[in-house]
């Protein structure tokens, strides 16, 4: 007498081997080709930045080396672009001189729709509040963990971000939601923005357009960023 299990394990097989498997086989759409490497952005991939220019982008940053730095003071920089639900993909680096601590220390943030932050911040042995530190969505989720790199070492972070839908009145249909990578660890799963980015208070949301422009912020800490590409979803 066969084991259960085995008997069990002989029933998938013959089911497996009636029918027609043909049924279950979905010949369209036909996934687009996209060529992909390490060495470059994906061939459908908007290049805002490979280290050549800022035609992307408005502001008055520093060109050089092939990296864009924060001049303090001047504001933010912006893409001459608007973006809604995106894959992005953008390295940066927080100086090699330690100055400040806690928010002090190598803050800037990567604002999608200029409105919804994931923070850029000195975080390698650097104390600050967990939902405020390099790779939280600011001021609401915490990253799962701390990837960070040392001051001075480039960094990447890869996002998956998920618009916000409006109804017609205005009220929300669908809040955003943020998947983030940080040095190819993921630090935030699918999590929920509760609203616009804001300093003090609780974020509520206000209906806006649809695409709106990538910020990144001058946060008075010469932060550098480089190859900056997007894919729209």
């Amino acid at each position: 007498m066969l084991p259960l299990l085995a008997l069990g394990v002989m029933g998938i097989v013959v089911s497996q081997t009636q029918g027609d498997p043909t049924l279950t086989e979905v010949w369209e759409p036909v996934p687009k080709i996209v060529e992909a490497s390490e060495e470059r952005a994906p061939s459908d991939a908007i290049v805002l930045f490979d280290g050549a220019d800022l035609s992307e982008w408005t502001g008055d940053w520093i060109l050089e080396n092939g990296a864009v730095t924060i001049t303090p003071g001047t504001g933010n920089l912006v893409t001459k672009r608007a973006f809604g639900d995106v894959q992005l993909h953008i390295e940066w680096r927080t100086p090699t001189l330690i100055e400040g601590e806690g928010q002090g220390r190598g803050n800037s943030g990567v604002f999608l729709m200029e409105r919804y932050e994931l923070q850029v911040l000195d975080s390698y042995e650097n104390t600050t509040y967990p939902n405020g530190q390099a790779g939280s969505i600011y001021k609401q989720h915490i990253p799962l963990v701390n990837a960070s790199r040392p001051p001075g070492e480039w960094q990447s972070y890869d996002i998956v971000f998920m618009a916000p839908i409006f109804r017609d009145d205005g009220t929300l249909s669908q809040p955003a939601t943020f998947t983030v990578l940080h040095n190819g660890v993921l630090i935030q799963n699918h999590v929920t923005v509760e609203g616009p980015t804001v300093f003090i208070g609780e974020p509520e949301y206000e209906a806006h357009n649809a695409k709106l422009p990538l910020m990144l912020q001058d946060h008075t800490n010469p932060v550098s960023y480089r190859n900056i590409w997007i894919r729209e979803l």
